[in-house]
Protein backbone atom coordinates (compact mmCIF):
# COMPACT_ATOMS: atom_id res chain seq x y z
CA UNK A 1 0.00 0.00 0.00
CA UNK A 2 1.63 3.43 -0.49
CA UNK A 3 1.89 5.57 1.85
CA UNK A 4 2.10 9.57 1.41
CA UNK A 5 4.99 11.50 3.25
CA UNK A 6 2.63 12.71 6.19
CA UNK A 7 1.47 9.22 6.57
CA UNK A 8 4.86 7.67 7.29
CA UNK A 9 5.68 11.00 9.66
CA UNK A 10 3.16 10.34 12.04
CA UNK A 11 3.75 6.41 11.87
CA UNK A 12 6.66 6.51 12.82
CA UNK A 13 6.66 9.37 15.67
CA UNK A 14 3.97 6.98 16.85
CA UNK A 15 5.91 4.09 16.88
CA UNK A 16 8.80 4.98 18.72
CA UNK A 17 6.54 5.41 21.78
CA UNK A 18 4.60 2.02 20.89
CA UNK A 19 7.49 0.12 20.77
CA UNK A 20 9.60 1.98 23.76
CA UNK A 21 6.09 0.73 25.63
CA UNK A 22 6.02 -2.85 24.37
CA UNK A 23 9.33 -4.44 24.55
CA UNK A 24 9.73 -7.69 22.18
CA UNK A 25 6.52 -6.52 20.69
CA UNK A 26 5.55 -9.27 17.89
CA UNK A 27 5.85 -7.87 14.49
CA UNK A 28 2.43 -9.25 13.01
CA UNK A 29 0.75 -7.16 16.29
CA UNK A 30 2.34 -4.16 15.53
CA UNK A 31 1.54 -4.68 12.11
CA UNK A 32 -2.28 -4.61 13.08
CA UNK A 33 -2.16 -2.23 15.41
CA UNK A 34 -0.81 0.59 12.98
CA UNK A 35 -2.78 -1.01 9.98
CA UNK A 36 0.09 -1.22 7.62
CA UNK A 37 1.41 -4.70 6.26
CA UNK A 38 4.43 -6.60 8.20
CA UNK A 39 6.64 -5.38 4.90
CA UNK A 40 5.57 -1.99 5.50
CA UNK A 41 6.81 -2.30 8.93
CA UNK A 42 10.32 -4.02 8.27
CA UNK A 43 10.82 -0.79 6.08
CA UNK A 44 9.79 1.19 9.08
CA UNK A 45 12.38 -0.23 11.16
CA UNK A 46 15.37 -0.12 8.62
CA UNK A 47 15.08 3.92 8.67
CA UNK A 48 14.72 3.86 12.53
CA UNK A 49 18.02 3.04 13.19
CA UNK A 50 19.30 6.54 11.51
CA UNK A 51 17.10 8.13 13.52
CA UNK A 52 18.18 9.54 17.08
CA UNK A 53 19.78 12.59 18.82
CA UNK A 54 22.16 13.41 16.54
CA UNK A 55 23.64 12.98 12.89
CA UNK A 56 26.36 11.32 13.07
CA UNK A 57 26.18 8.27 14.90
CA UNK A 58 27.19 6.61 18.46
CA UNK A 59 23.48 7.77 20.27
CA UNK A 60 21.21 6.42 17.41
CA UNK A 61 18.56 4.20 17.75
CA UNK A 62 19.13 0.92 18.09
CA UNK A 63 16.30 -1.17 17.08
CA UNK A 64 16.37 -4.17 15.40
CA UNK A 65 13.97 -7.42 14.73
CA UNK A 66 14.35 -11.41 14.14
CA UNK A 67 11.43 -11.11 11.94
CA UNK A 68 8.77 -12.51 14.80
CA UNK A 69 9.33 -9.93 17.31
CA UNK A 70 11.05 -6.07 17.87
CA UNK A 71 14.15 -4.77 20.26
CA UNK A 72 14.80 -1.62 21.10
CA UNK A 73 18.30 -2.44 22.87
CA UNK A 74 18.67 1.90 23.69
CA UNK A 75 14.92 3.14 24.83
CA UNK A 76 16.81 5.16 27.02
CA UNK A 77 18.75 7.31 24.47
CA UNK A 78 15.63 9.44 23.89
CA UNK A 79 14.07 9.35 27.69
CA UNK A 80 15.04 11.36 30.59
CA UNK A 81 17.68 9.04 32.11
CA UNK A 82 19.70 9.77 28.87
CA UNK A 83 23.34 10.19 30.45
CA UNK A 84 24.91 13.33 28.23
CA UNK A 85 22.94 16.62 27.46
CA UNK A 86 22.22 17.14 24.09
CA UNK A 87 24.78 18.77 21.80
CA UNK A 88 24.13 19.49 18.54
CA UNK A 89 26.26 20.96 15.43
CA UNK A 90 25.08 24.03 13.61
CA UNK A 91 23.45 21.79 10.58
CA UNK A 92 21.80 19.56 13.13
CA UNK A 93 20.11 23.02 14.61
CA UNK A 94 19.13 23.96 11.19
CA UNK A 95 17.72 20.68 10.21
CA UNK A 96 15.73 20.28 13.95
CA UNK A 97 13.99 23.76 13.78
CA UNK A 98 12.90 23.18 9.67
CA UNK A 99 11.13 19.88 10.93
CA UNK A 100 9.55 21.05 14.14
CA UNK A 101 8.46 24.26 12.23
CA UNK A 102 7.10 21.39 9.43
CA UNK A 103 5.75 19.47 12.41
CA UNK A 104 3.91 22.21 14.31
CA UNK A 105 1.69 22.55 10.85
CA UNK A 106 0.40 18.51 10.71
CA UNK A 107 -3.18 18.85 11.20
CA UNK A 108 -4.39 17.14 14.16
CA UNK A 109 -2.20 17.58 16.48
CA UNK A 110 -3.44 18.64 19.50
CA UNK A 111 -3.40 22.31 20.19
CA UNK A 112 -1.39 21.80 23.91
CA UNK A 113 1.60 19.51 21.91
CA UNK A 114 1.20 22.16 19.46
CA UNK A 115 2.23 25.07 21.68
CA UNK A 116 5.12 23.11 23.66
CA UNK A 117 5.91 22.09 20.56
CA UNK A 118 6.44 25.89 19.54
CA UNK A 119 7.88 26.66 23.01
CA UNK A 120 10.61 24.19 22.76
CA UNK A 121 11.12 25.55 19.07
CA UNK A 122 11.96 28.92 20.13
CA UNK A 123 14.27 27.65 22.96
CA UNK A 124 16.33 25.93 20.22
CA UNK A 125 16.19 28.92 18.11
CA UNK A 126 17.74 31.10 21.29
CA UNK A 127 20.32 28.47 21.46
CA UNK A 128 21.22 27.84 17.39
CA UNK A 129 22.02 31.62 17.26
CA UNK A 130 22.65 32.13 13.34
CA UNK A 131 21.62 29.22 12.50
CA UNK A 132 18.21 29.51 13.83
CA UNK A 133 17.95 32.33 10.67
CA UNK A 134 19.48 30.43 8.03
CA UNK A 135 16.43 27.58 8.84
CA UNK A 136 13.77 30.13 9.15
CA UNK A 137 14.43 30.27 5.07
CA UNK A 138 13.82 26.85 4.77
CA UNK A 139 10.00 25.33 4.88
CA UNK A 140 9.06 22.20 4.30
CA UNK A 141 4.55 21.25 3.86
CA UNK A 142 2.44 18.69 3.93
CA UNK A 143 -0.75 17.77 1.72
CA UNK A 144 -3.43 16.74 4.11
CA UNK A 145 -7.00 17.08 4.43
CA UNK A 146 -6.11 19.89 7.00
CA UNK A 147 -9.67 20.78 9.28
CA UNK A 148 -11.32 18.06 8.42
CA UNK A 149 -8.82 16.14 9.95
CA UNK A 150 -8.48 18.30 13.08
CA UNK A 151 -12.04 17.55 13.73
CA UNK A 152 -12.45 14.39 13.03
CA UNK A 153 -9.09 14.08 15.61
CA UNK A 154 -10.82 16.26 18.16
CA UNK A 155 -14.37 14.47 18.34
CA UNK A 156 -12.56 11.15 18.60
CA UNK A 157 -10.84 12.58 21.53
CA UNK A 158 -13.76 14.43 22.62
CA UNK A 159 -16.33 11.55 22.23
CA UNK A 160 -18.42 13.97 19.93
CA UNK A 161 -20.80 13.13 17.14
CA UNK A 162 -20.34 14.24 13.69
CA UNK A 163 -22.20 16.25 11.11
CA UNK A 164 -21.00 15.22 7.60
CA UNK A 165 -21.77 16.04 3.76
CA UNK A 166 -19.91 13.26 1.94
CA UNK A 167 -19.44 12.58 -1.49
CA UNK A 168 -19.85 8.93 -2.61
CA UNK A 169 -17.81 8.44 -6.25
CA UNK A 170 -20.39 5.22 -6.67
CA UNK A 171 -23.67 7.07 -6.94
CA UNK A 172 -22.08 10.33 -7.50
CA UNK A 173 -23.74 12.47 -5.21
CA UNK A 174 -23.68 14.33 -1.95
CA UNK A 175 -25.44 12.63 1.34
CA UNK A 176 -25.96 14.22 4.99
CA UNK A 177 -25.12 11.47 7.60
CA UNK A 178 -24.17 12.21 10.97
CA UNK A 179 -21.85 9.70 12.18
CA UNK A 180 -19.24 8.55 15.89
CA UNK A 181 -16.46 8.35 14.66
CA UNK A 182 -13.87 5.20 15.71
CA UNK A 183 -10.86 5.97 14.26
CA UNK A 184 -8.37 7.59 12.36
CA UNK A 185 -6.18 5.60 9.93
CA UNK A 186 -4.18 6.18 6.67
CA UNK A 187 -3.67 3.43 3.61
CA UNK A 188 -2.49 5.95 1.06
CA UNK A 189 -5.27 8.35 1.87
CA UNK A 190 -6.57 9.22 4.84
CA UNK A 191 -9.63 7.17 6.58
CA UNK A 192 -12.28 7.79 9.38
CA UNK A 193 -13.99 4.68 10.68
CA UNK A 194 -17.03 5.86 12.35
CA UNK A 195 -20.61 4.18 13.19
CA UNK A 196 -23.04 5.59 10.52
CA UNK A 197 -26.46 6.72 11.92
CA UNK A 198 -27.94 7.07 8.20
CA UNK A 199 -27.39 3.31 7.51
CA UNK A 200 -26.82 1.79 11.10
CA UNK A 201 -23.47 0.07 10.06
CA UNK A 202 -19.96 0.68 10.42
CA UNK A 203 -18.84 2.68 7.69
CA UNK A 204 -15.30 4.39 6.42
CA UNK A 205 -15.31 7.58 5.01
CA UNK A 206 -12.35 9.33 3.18
CA UNK A 207 -11.01 12.30 4.29
CA UNK A 208 -10.51 14.60 0.92
CA UNK A 209 -14.54 13.18 0.33
CA UNK A 210 -15.78 15.41 3.13
CA UNK A 211 -17.32 18.61 1.62
CA UNK A 212 -18.40 19.59 4.93
CA UNK A 213 -18.04 18.80 8.43
CA UNK A 214 -19.34 20.04 11.89
CA UNK A 215 -18.72 18.72 15.57
CA UNK A 216 -21.90 18.32 17.15
CA UNK A 217 -23.03 18.88 20.82
CA UNK A 218 -24.46 14.86 21.06
CA UNK A 219 -21.89 12.41 22.58
CA UNK A 220 -20.64 9.42 20.50
CA UNK A 221 -22.06 6.49 21.22
CA UNK A 222 -20.77 3.72 18.83
CA UNK A 223 -21.58 0.19 19.41
CA UNK A 224 -18.91 -1.76 20.75
CA UNK A 225 -16.98 -3.47 17.98
CA UNK A 226 -13.63 -5.58 16.94
CA UNK A 227 -11.76 -2.74 14.90
CA UNK A 228 -10.71 -4.63 11.30
CA UNK A 229 -7.50 -5.93 10.67
CA UNK A 230 -6.35 -3.60 7.77
CA UNK A 231 -2.82 -5.16 7.31
CA UNK A 232 -4.63 -6.71 4.25
CA UNK A 233 -5.97 -3.44 2.82
CA UNK A 234 -8.50 -1.23 3.00
CA UNK A 235 -11.01 -3.38 0.78
CA UNK A 236 -11.70 -6.54 2.06
CA UNK A 237 -14.84 -8.56 1.28
CA UNK A 238 -16.96 -10.47 3.15
CA UNK A 239 -18.41 -13.55 2.14
CA UNK A 240 -22.02 -12.49 2.43
CA UNK A 241 -21.00 -10.11 -0.48
CA UNK A 242 -22.70 -9.97 -3.70
CA UNK A 243 -21.03 -12.14 -5.96
CA UNK A 244 -19.47 -10.35 -9.75
CA UNK A 245 -17.86 -12.13 -12.45
CA UNK A 246 -15.98 -9.69 -14.80
CA UNK A 247 -13.93 -11.19 -18.04
CA UNK A 248 -11.22 -9.46 -19.09
CA UNK A 249 -8.87 -9.44 -22.42
CA UNK A 250 -4.73 -9.67 -22.22
CA UNK A 251 -4.92 -5.77 -21.43
CA UNK A 252 -6.84 -6.25 -18.34
CA UNK A 253 -5.36 -9.01 -16.46
CA UNK A 254 -4.39 -5.74 -13.78
CA UNK A 255 -8.02 -6.00 -12.23
CA UNK A 256 -6.94 -9.36 -10.82
CA UNK A 257 -3.78 -7.48 -9.07
CA UNK A 258 -5.50 -4.61 -8.07
CA UNK A 259 -9.17 -6.65 -6.61
CA UNK A 260 -9.27 -8.79 -3.74
CA UNK A 261 -11.09 -12.07 -6.01
CA UNK A 262 -12.35 -15.34 -5.11
CA UNK A 263 -11.00 -16.83 -8.32
CA UNK A 264 -9.23 -15.97 -11.62
CA UNK A 265 -9.79 -18.58 -14.79
CA UNK A 266 -7.73 -18.19 -17.51
CA UNK A 267 -9.36 -17.73 -20.99
CA UNK A 268 -8.37 -18.96 -24.15
CA UNK A 269 -7.45 -15.46 -25.44
CA UNK A 270 -5.38 -14.46 -22.84
CA UNK A 271 -7.63 -12.95 -20.64
CA UNK A 272 -9.08 -13.76 -17.48
CA UNK A 273 -12.65 -14.97 -15.79
CA UNK A 274 -12.44 -13.01 -12.73
CA UNK A 275 -15.29 -13.49 -9.83
CA UNK A 276 -15.09 -11.27 -6.65
CA UNK A 277 -17.56 -10.40 -3.88
CA UNK A 278 -18.44 -6.22 -3.43
CA UNK A 279 -20.45 -4.63 -0.93
CA UNK A 280 -21.97 -1.76 -3.42
CA UNK A 281 -21.92 -3.83 -7.17
CA UNK A 282 -22.64 -0.56 -8.64
CA UNK A 283 -19.15 0.77 -7.85
CA UNK A 284 -18.08 -1.79 -10.78
CA UNK A 285 -19.80 0.17 -13.26
CA UNK A 286 -17.00 2.60 -12.82
CA UNK A 287 -14.37 -0.20 -13.72
CA UNK A 288 -16.36 -1.30 -16.40
CA UNK A 289 -15.93 1.86 -18.27
CA UNK A 290 -12.24 2.02 -17.50
CA UNK A 291 -11.83 -1.09 -19.17
CA UNK A 292 -13.76 -0.16 -22.25
CA UNK A 293 -12.87 -2.95 -25.03
CA UNK A 294 -10.60 -4.61 -22.60
CA UNK A 295 -13.54 -6.15 -20.02
CA UNK A 296 -16.98 -6.52 -19.47
CA UNK A 297 -19.51 -7.43 -16.69
CA UNK A 298 -20.64 -10.64 -17.25
CA UNK A 299 -22.63 -10.88 -13.87
CA UNK A 300 -25.23 -10.50 -12.20
CA UNK A 301 -27.48 -9.64 -15.25
CA UNK A 302 -29.13 -6.50 -14.16
CA UNK A 303 -25.55 -5.09 -13.50
CA UNK A 304 -23.98 -5.88 -16.71
CA UNK A 305 -26.98 -4.21 -18.04
CA UNK A 306 -26.34 -1.35 -15.89
CA UNK A 307 -22.76 -0.74 -17.11
CA UNK A 308 -23.66 -1.13 -21.14
CA UNK A 309 -26.34 1.43 -20.58
CA UNK A 310 -23.37 3.84 -18.69
CA UNK A 311 -21.22 2.85 -21.10
CA UNK A 312 -23.78 3.93 -24.45
CA UNK A 313 -24.94 7.25 -22.59
CA UNK A 314 -21.22 8.07 -22.61
CA UNK A 315 -20.50 7.34 -26.08
CA UNK A 316 -23.39 9.31 -27.27
CA UNK A 317 -22.34 12.72 -25.10
CA UNK A 318 -19.02 12.12 -27.08
CA UNK A 319 -21.38 11.99 -30.63
CA UNK A 320 -23.53 14.72 -29.77
CA UNK A 321 -20.82 17.87 -29.84
CA UNK A 322 -19.61 16.00 -33.07
CA UNK A 323 -23.16 16.18 -34.67
CA UNK A 324 -23.60 19.88 -33.80
CA UNK A 325 -20.35 20.52 -35.14
CA UNK A 326 -21.55 18.99 -38.76
CA UNK A 327 -24.48 21.25 -38.43
CA UNK A 328 -23.02 24.62 -37.83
Amino acid sequence: MAANAIDQTRRMLSLVTYLRERPGAHVADVARAFGITEDELISDLDVLPMCGTSFRGGDLLDIDTDGDRIWWRNPGALGAEAAEPLRIAADEATALLVAARAVATLPGLREGDRQALLRATAKLEAAAGEAAGASSRLSVTFESEGGVFADVDRAISERRRLWVRYYSPARDELTEREVDPIRLFAVGHTYMEAWCRLSEARRTFRLDRVAEIRLLDEPAAPPELELRDLSEGLVQPAAEDPEVVVEVGPGGRWVAEYYPHDSAEELADGGLRITLRTPEPASLRRLALRLGRDGRIVAPDELAESARSAALAALAAYEEPSAQDGQS
